[in-house]
């Protein structure tokens, strides 16, 4: 960290960045349903003609990268503006920590044009590093109608001890001392990440080797949003009879990466919420072949009964 490095929370914290416009397509859809290990016989996301047809629930944590139109484009110009009272750090530092996502509304099953609002929501001092959180909030560009909110944090190494807040205690989702209530495993492919890319991170820690060892990795990893598609997938379908519209929210923190090939085991206990007609879950993510848990402290809810009507 420079010497001398101190954040401005009071000017950072409340900070929105410009409208962003994105946009997405069933083909979208279908793309990022196969990249998040959606089997071959669940057409109502690989087929845009089965009556069931719609988007995963977890498809819109991808449109912020992805942006408007079909091809690629440069990690580095998709990372957002420069945060007033966040003075520069060096983006290499930067490790994905929590994501959430709180449906209000399921996604429509056309896809269409969307406005992405970002809004700095926490600045906070770790000691050994930095915390930014960012809530996104995403609606209808025509009827605008309010879909999801979405809140990432963001730890960025040796960026610390500039003597800010630490940020609030972060609620405990220990699983329950018994047998869990569904698992669900996934064989990842040596081409997952390359696959997942497609729908919108072109960020190429996850495709380009010198880049991967170049951040002390020996190979490129898989996108933790990548994994955490697959988790909810996994919920959905061994919980929720793979209705999408039951799915509430979702939301954990990353502790370690997933390499293309490994296999992915999602671990699942039944819960009670404070909610009335909507189950918890709680869950556990690890990677099988080296039994390490890449997402922990992990909750979802689902509502106990189809919300297609509401649609």
């Amino acid at each position: 960290m420079p010497e001398g490095y101190k954040v401005d929370v009071s000017k950072a914290v409340g900070h929105k960045s410009p409208i962003k416009k994105v946009d997405c397509t069933k083909r979208d859809f279908e793309l990022y349903a196969l990249s998040v290990g959606v089997k071959e016989d669940e057409m109502r996301y690989l087929y845009e003609l089965d009556p069931a047809f719609g988007p995963l629930p977890t498809y819109p944590l991808v449109l912020g990268l992805k942006g408007e139109g079909a091809d690629t484009n440069v990690f580095a110009d998709s990372k957002g503006d420069a945060v007033p009272g966040i003075p520069p750090y060096d983006p290499n530092k930067i490790v994905h920590g929590e994501q959430s996502l709180q449906i209000h509304k399921p996604f429509p099953k056309n896809g269409g044009k969307f406005n992405q609002q970002s809004t700095i929501t926490g600045v906070y001092d770790k000691g050994s590093g930095m915390v930014i959180e960012g809530t996104i909030d995403l609606y209808g560009a025509e009827d605008n109608v309010h879909y999801c909110t979405m809140v990432s944090k963001s730890f960025v190494r040796g960026y610390g001890g500039w003597n800010g807040p630490k940020g609030p205690k972060a609620p405990s989702y220990a699983p329950p001392k018994r047998q869990p209530d569904a698992v669900d495993s996934y064989k990842t492919s040596i081409q997952q990440a390359q696959l997942y890319r497609l729908s919108g991170d072109y960020n190429p820690l996850h495709i380009d080797v010198p880049v991967a060892r170049k951040v002390g990795f020996p190979n490129p990893i898989l996108h933790g949003l990548c994994t955490y598609g697959i988790t909810g997938h996994s919920i959905l379908k061994q919980l929720a009879g793979n209705d999408r519209t039951r799915f509430k929210s979702i939301e954990g923190r990353f502790s370690s990466p997933v390499f293309p090939g490994e296999t992915v085991e999602v671990y699942m206990w039944k819960v009670d919420d404070k909610e009335p007609g909507v189950q918890g879950v709680i869950f556990a993510v690890k990677v099988k072949e080296r039994d390490v848990v890449v997402i922990n402290n992990g909750y979802a809810t689902l509502y106990k009964e189809s919300q297609a009507a509401k649609l």
